[in-house]
């Protein structure tokens, strides 16, 4: 039985002192993010931030290529060295990554293939549009090759030997380093790594799924057990439920939101739903979680994340830099939560969906 919030809160002031005071003692020139940042994308050698900057918000129509170029800027100097890109965001016009002034191979840059243009052969993972897929995107990157590149969701019109075949060629010809799945099924993964068994070809090493307060089985549940039997990791999006965790929503729909704008009926609807208000609802608690602990909702429900097993990085979804300032905050933040089981505990309270595997439904 979980003690009364009350006990929580001493608990939660006790810890964050402790862990205060062990943070004093990292060199001030040691940023936190560098202090203790990368993990192994999956069980493969790659070597990842915890947080990367995704380009779904950053390098889409919502701001200048300028500002783009700044943010990813602060975030490589940060320490952030995970850069996620797609040939559908902005029309795969994604060029701050070109104009870096930092050596390439430190950093890593992904791209994902599936939604191309209009034309029938330009959408899909058959084998001539991830070749032809990844070849556009790194001409608009103006790069020559990407470190990962997603089959973003699985294209049921395309056998899994294909796809498979596909990337491990892409690979094979110094275009991608490693490839991954994103939105697709653990059954579907299991299929492509089985096909790439059977046939001496490259299997998936990471999958991108979305992940946060309200969405949790497959990160929690599903995605654990692929990476122990197989090593696929977990790069995880939206982990602030597209604002939705910010408490920006908490009175309605305000006019410069995304979900006031054109293209994103389908979140204000979500913000106006029954859900949406009892999410709402759970958000206001988390909230004073977060002041309690000295940090914003933002950075706790991004720590939060980083908390799960098999999760290799988090991608951020930012579009000016207190923004993302603020979010590179929870590094420290991930720091304190290592240390709190008790945390944890209350956050499972305040949502009421932890998942359980079928092991642990049994037990």
């Amino acid at each position: 039985p979980l003690p009364a919030y009350g006990t929580f809160w001493a608990i939660i002031v006790d810890e964050r002192s402790f862990i205060l005071s062990e943070l004093s003692s990292v060199p001030s020139n040691c940023s936190f993010l560098s202090f203790f940042l990368h993990r192994n994308l999956g069980k493969s050698g790659l070597r990842v931030s915890c947080l990367g900057l995704g380009t779904w918000v950053t390098f889409g129509s919502q701001i200048s290529d300028e500002m783009a170029e700044n943010l990813m800027t602060i975030a490589y100097e940060s320490g952030v060295n995970l850069f996620d890109t797609a040939e559908v965001y902005a029309s795969g016009r994604s060029g701050a990554t070109s104009s870096s002034k930092h050596q390439r191979s430190s950093f890593v840059i992904t791209t994902k293939i599936y939604w191309g243009g209009q034309a029938e052969t330009e959408r899909g993972l058959s084998r001539k549009h991830i070749i032809e897929g990844l070849r556009g995107s790194l001409s608009r990157l103006q790069l020559e090759y990407v470190d990962i590149v997603f089959a973003n969701r699985n294209d049921v019109n395309s056998p899994m030997e294909e796809i498979v075949r596909a990337m491990t060629f892409v690979i094979n010809q110094g275009m991608a380093m490693y490839w991954g799945t994103s939105r697709w099924s653990a059954m579907e993964i299991m299929e492509a790594y089985s096909v790439a068994r059977q046939f001496n070809l490259i299997p998936p090493v990471c999958e991108q799924a979305e992940y946060h307060y309200f969405q949790r089985d497959k990160v929690e549940v599903q995605l654990p057990e692929l990476y122990h039997k197989i090593g696929v990791g977990a790069m995880t999006w939206s982990p602030l439920a597209c604002g939705l965790i910010t408490g920006k929503y908490s009175d309605g729909v305000p006019e410069c939101s995304r979900a006031a704008m054109k293209g994103y009926q389908w979140l204000k609807e979500r913000v106006n739903s029954e859900e949406g208000r009892r999410q709402l609802a759970k958000i206001k608690e988390l909230h004073l979680l977060a002041d309690r602990l000295g940090c914003t909702a933002a950075q706790l429900a991004i720590a939060w994340c980083l908390r799960s097993e098999g999760v290799s990085s988090v991608l951020l979804g930012v579009s000016n830099t207190d923004q993302l300032l603020e979010n590179l905050g929870a590094l420290r933040v991930e720091f304190l939560s290592f240390f709190s089981f008790h945390v944890n505990n209350c956050i499972d309270a305040l949502l009421g969906n932890k998942p359980h595997s079928k092991k642990e439904l049994r037990a």
